[in-house]
């Protein structure tokens, strides 16, 4: 199909993206026979023509790219791309000393060297959506921790990222225009924010509480949506261990927020960096991206960001998305025009670590680094208790990095529960001791007497001078304004 299809007409976007992306991987077109037969609760590419912003409908397929796949068939003397001599790269060979991933011998070491053919794919031109064997392997993750298979006609795949916010970053542009209507968390990971106001949308909070997104202001904020105005696009939601609230969202709420997008059309961004990091007592629940398969309905609402930074290393920089295959596909010709693939030679280090490992080993991991964050939850929970009971409330969190506290504060003229701005930048700040005040984390702009506080690398036998110090400062503001600790005027 030709390449000016896609920005020249809106209805042929979606299909347009599929096939580019499935020449580009040597694949059959989407219209091939080849294809499983698509289960008829699927929503079909042409579905998401109406998501597509005009970004991604002018995003042309990078020529090169497109016929990498085919590059690689059997007997082809290919002289199309400009790929560098590999005999003239200078590395001969990669060897990890990487941690036994089961705790009873996690002070122990093995060597694991890349194998060459691995290595020598990587240190060239490789997939825009990450390196086969990868992706092979994360959709074996998938399949395992969701429910979902790849290739059984589910209308999915997935794409490898620089970590969950580059996707993020993809992910929002393919989908937003200005003035779009989008729902967030309120209060929401700070880090999307940016991305937002750099895009120009809409955003309207949905309140939150210790169990994650409350799906009944969803439904009353959906019901009440004024007429002149397009619907919302999509929400965005951090359910497990929400940085910054630490919240997990119940069951209940989830099947409910998955009802109300099948109703009202709307994607769900299921952003889920803490999925691995459930440390409560118990089961956790099932992600949305495996709920819209197994709870009857049409199935392509969902787009899932998982992440390696909280599991592997946050430096590593390795993330994938997966969800309805217009999406990932139109994120992968976004990816073309700005950098061409994620890195190759870092996915070949992740693999070769989780391939080593293979899933049990993937799944003791995961187990040991929810151990140390219980711990440590534990540990700064016991801290605040006895430095912040009465001059704070907050819920203790079953997952993530985070705890959410609202200190009480005397009002101001924006809130009547106070503004922890001015006591965390400048007067903790000035004690030596750091958290991030509540405003950050509003996309419309809010004053806030919450506070967030990270757990995860302040070093265990600080946690209470930390709390001590700013329990000091907390009542130092409370007796400058004429309150004691509950709050309220003496």
């Amino acid at each position: 199909m030709s390449s000016a299809k896609i920005h020249a007409s809106e209805s042929t976007t979606s299909a347009s993206v599929i096939r580019d992306n499935d020449v580009a991987r040597g694949l059959p077109s989407s219209s091939s026979s080849e294809f499983p037969q698509m289960n008829e609760n699927i929503l079909p590419p042409s579905y998401y023509d109406r998501y597509f912003s005009d970004t991604a409908k002018r995003c042309l397929p990078n020529p090169i790219r497109k016929l990498l796949g085919v590059s690689r068939l059997p007997g082809m003397l290919s002289m199309f791309s400009g790929h560098p001599a590999s005999e003239t790269f200078p590395f001969r060979g990669v060897t990890l000393t990487v941690a036994r991933p089961d705790t009873a011998d996690r002070d122990r070491s093995s060597l694991v060297e890349l194998d060459s053919a691995l290595l020598e794919e990587a240190l060239q031109y490789t997939d825009t959506g990450g390196i086969p064997t990868f992706v092979d392997w994360l959709y074996g993750l998938q399949e395992r921790y969701h429910k979902r298979r790849h290739g059984d006609g589910e209308g999915w795949s997935l794409s490898v990222g620089c970590g969950g916010q580059d996707l993020l970053f993809k992910a929002f542009t393919c989908l937003l225009d200005e003035d779009d209507p989008i729902l967030v968390e309120a209060p929401v990971y700070a880090g999307v924010v940016p991305i937002f106001r750099l895009l120009k949308c809409n955003t309207t909070e949905v309140a939150t509480d210790a169990d994650g997104i409350v799906a009944d202001d969803l439904e009353r904020i959906l019901q009440n949506w004024p007429k002149d105005r397009p619907m919302p696009k999509l929400l965005y939601t951090v359910p497990y261990g929400c940085n910054p609230s630490g919240a997990s969202a119940t069951l209940e709420r989830r099947l409910k927020v998955l009802k109300l997008a099948r109703e009202y059309n709307f994607l769900i961004f299921e952003d889920d960096p803490y999925f691995y990091l459930y440390y409560g007592k118990s089961p956790r629940s099932p992600s949305y991206f495996q709920l819209e398969k197994e709870i009857p309905g049409s199935i392509g609402h969902v787009l899932r960001f998982d992440s390696f930074s909280k599991i592997l290393s946050s430096g590593i920089r390795m993330g994938f998305v997966s969800g309805p295959t217009a999406i990932t596909n139109a994120i992968n010709l976004i990816t073309s025009s700005s950098m061409l693939q994620p890195s190759g030679l870092t996915q070949a280090v992740t693999y070769t670590l989780l391939n080593h490992w293979g899933y049990e080993g993937y799944q003791q991991h995961v187990d040991y680094i929810s151990s140390v964050y219980r711990r440590k939850r534990d540990l700064f929970v016991a801290a605040m208790q006895k430095h912040l009971t009465g001059l704070a409330e907050w819920s203790v969190p079953e997952a993530g990095l985070f705890v959410w506290f609202r200190l009480f504060l005397p009002p101001v003229p924006a809130s009547a529960e106070g503004d922890s701005e001015d006591l965390i930048v400048r007067r903790a700040l000035k004690e030596k001791v750091l958290a991030l005040p509540g405003a950050s984390f509003f996309a419309n702009g809010r004053t806030s007497a919450y506070v967030r506080a990270c757990f995860s690398v302040l070093a265990e036998e600080d946690f209470d001078e930390a709390m001590r110090r700013l329990a000091a400062v907390v009542k130092e503001v409370q007796f400058e304004a004429g309150y004691h600790s509950a709050g309220s005027r003496l």
